[in-house]
């Protein structure tokens, strides 16, 4: 992932985060730990999501908070309900082959968007690990993607 580099206007405490991540090589900021206004401390897992750029085609890395389902990661483009989706989520529209950084592992994936059932349940899995995102919801009124990173072998 040598070629890739941070999102631009990523919020500072992501870049702190994601530049805490890939100097460790994984080992330190895969525990995401913060104290949430109304909600308290939280410790919640993030991976480095790096995708293909849909306009500039560079690739680009975001860190995420993620839940696991079979042998597979969920991430959610909440972007803190925001009205327009992420920038990672468009780009992955254009492009679902990523790469992905779950501690010290590296992987290849292909992005999906989920729907239905399958939505709700990830979407449950994810408030337990990220409680925020049910204010996120409340605050836009897009349906928030749910994504499963499936790996390629």
């Amino acid at each position: 992932m040598a070629e890739a580099k941070l999102a631009p206007n990523l919020p500072d405490w992501m870049v702190e985060h994601a530049n805490r991540y890939l100097a460790s090589g994984g080992t330190d900021g895969h525990m995401y730990k913060t104290t949430v206004p109304q909600r308290g401390e939280i410790t919640a897992p993030a991976l480095l999501l790096t995708t293909t750029g849909r306009k500039s085609g560079e690739k680009f890395i975001f860190p995420l908070f993620y839940g696991t389902e079979g042998g597979s990661y969920f991430v959610i483009a909440s972007k803190g309900g925001a009205p327009q989706h992420p920038g990672w989520y468009r780009n992955i529209l254009a492009t679902p082959d990523v790469e992905v950084q779950v501690g010290t592992k590296k992987l290849n994936a292909r992005a999906r968007t989920t729907s239905g059932e399958e939505r709700l349940r990830l979407w449950k899995k994810a408030l337990q690990f990220w409680p925020p995102y049910a204010d996120y919801q409340l605050k836009t009124e897009r349906e928030i993607p749910v994504v499963v990173l499936d790996p390629v072998h």
